[in-house]
């Protein structure tokens, strides 16, 4: 019983992590939060409903949404972060995105309506038992895919120009100007990397709870932003471990407790853990190790 209740959590968590991820991205390099992003991991998920419902695959589905996510989150940077980013104020950006986030809901609300949906299963289910662990291949899917999108942006920021020209921008930007890079376009970058994530988030909890509606992002955005302050702020080991941990408080809260109390719970242990290490589990600034 234990264990396949961590291997739910982890399953959980890691989407939870991807959402997180986007957040601490954004935060180490601008020093400031992102409020729409919630919305952009919802319309990620609307992206990919369309294109389930079309008839393609599973990876066609979480490439268009991680596609349809990144182009949104690089718009939402171009409208709502660059014109007022440099005005000195930390409350105007605020205002902007969550202006933004409500745009969004009401235009998913028009198009798809405000009601749940369906979404669709991605193939047919299976199952296989290894040891006290029964695991269906929707939960390989899921826990597979985040793990792996994980270490790809381990890669990402460790290993390509791009990921070094992020890193460096987040330590210092004006530093980083002066020595030949292109601030802006590590910026818009960092937007584009961080809706992807959010946007494959956004299909592999749709996938797991089988529903989508266009308050989705809500919940899930205000869950992503508690997990970079459980991490700490701009350390993105940090938010990939937070995830894992409020995936699997969530989900043992539901097998050992209730149902009811798997919100209340998980908020309740970050809580705990903040009180305990204010700065975060992993500290506060933008990281990969």
């Amino acid at each position: 019983m234990f264990a396949q209740q961590l291997v739910n959590g982890l399953m959980l968590g890691g989407a939870y992590a991807l959402v997180a991820i986007g957040y601490t991205l954004i935060f180490g390099v601008l020093n400031l939060l992102h409020l729409a992003h919630g919305e952009v991991f919802m319309v990620g998920a609307y992206v990919g409903l369309a294109l389930a419902l079309a008839g393609f695959s599973p990876w066609v589905v979480l490439a268009g949404a991680m596609l349809g996510a990144a182009t949104l989150g690089v718009l939402v940077e171009r409208v709502a972060f660059r014109p007022v980013r440099n005005r000195g104020s930390h409350v105007t950006p605020l205002i902007t995105t969550i202006a933004v986030g409500l745009v969004l809901q009401h235009v998913v609300v028009k198009i798809f309506g405000a009601e749940p949906v369906a979404f669709p299963a991605p193939f047919a289910a299976a199952a296989m038992t290894i040891g006290p662990v029964t695991l269906t291949t929707l939960q390989l899917l899921i826990l597979g895919t985040s793990l792996a999108l994980m270490a790809l942006l381990e890669l990402v920021l460790r290993a390509t120009p791009t990921g070094m020209a992020i890193r460096a921008t987040a330590e210092n930007q004006t530093v980083a100007g002066l020595m030949g890079i292109n601030v802006s376009l590590a910026i818009v970058a960092t937007f584009a990397i961080a809706s992807a994530l959010a946007g494959a988030a956004g299909v592999l909890l749709a996938w797991n709870f089988t529903g989508l509606s266009p308050f989705f992002g809500v919940k899930v955005g205000l869950k992503g932003l508690a997990i970079m302050l459980l991490g700490g702020l701009g350390n993105v080991t940090g938010a990939m471990l937070g995830g894992l941990i409020v995936g699997v408080v969530e989900v043992m809260s539901v097998a050992y407790l209730a149902s009811s109390y798997r919100d209340a719970f998980a908020f309740a242990v970050m809580i705990l853990i903040l009180m305990l290490r204010p700065t975060g589990l992993l500290g506060a600034r933008l990281q990969t190790g």
